[in-house]
């Protein structure tokens, strides 16, 4: 009994032990490597507010959708939205984009990757940090990775706009019935000297 029971466990601790070393033994994908770098340039381009040098590193046919719904198509479209917004709305990344695993590749030209960013905009006079989750489709072209399509939302219950909105309907809402108080007050006051004088 003993005897089983030791092949048993022995059986167990060395079965992960196994697994691991065939997941050690296989390679990365050098694909992987070349994203990273994609990302690294990208980055860089971005710090640096140069629009034109970030599109060398998007597909022409390009979409992306923003937190505020709006989507932008290709190249151009994505270049009107920068020049329309402002270069100075976006103040940069606390947290820059970072994926939450491996790039997700299929057939050695397409890959999905996701993760989350903390970045800084300057909106209506003040400066606001938004949580994001994003999503990106990367294709390669012509010995190339780029990005085909990104997608960042943030949390539509919980975000610096949202908070600055709630705060103004309680400041809103506190007036409101501080005025109504007073008023209240002023009218039973009224009556009472109309009621006295009679």
């Amino acid at each position: 009994m003993h005897r089983w029971f030791g092949l048993l466990l022995a059986a167990v601790l060395s079965a992960p032990a196994s697994a691991h070393a065939q997941v050690a033994a296989t390679p990365e994908d050098p694909a992987h490597n070349e994203l990273r770098a994609l990302r690294t340039q990208v980055l860089d381009a971005i710090k640096a507010g140069d629009v034109e040098r970030t599109l060398t590193y998007v597909h022409p046919n390009v979409v992306v959708t923003w937190q505020n719904q709006e989507v932008c198509r290709g190249q151009q479209g994505l270049r009107d939205f920068y020049n329309r917004m402002g270069r100075d709305a976006f103040r940069g990344y606390k947290v820059e984009p970072t994926p939450d695993e491996l790039t997700i590749l299929y057939g050695g030209d397409t890959g999905i990757s996701f993760g989350k960013s903390v970045a800084s905009y300057r909106l209506l006079g003040k400066e606001y940090e938004f949580t994001n989750r994003w999503s990106a489709t990367l294709v390669k072209e012509n010995g190339r990775w780029l990005l085909a399509s990104y997608h960042v939302s943030n949390d539509t219950l919980d975000n610096p706009l949202v908070n600055v909105a709630k705060q103004s309907l309680y400041w809103v809402g506190g007036i409101g019935f501080v005025v109504g108080l007073a008023c209240g007050v002023l009218v039973t006051r009224r009556r009472r000297g109309k009621a006295a004088a009679q």
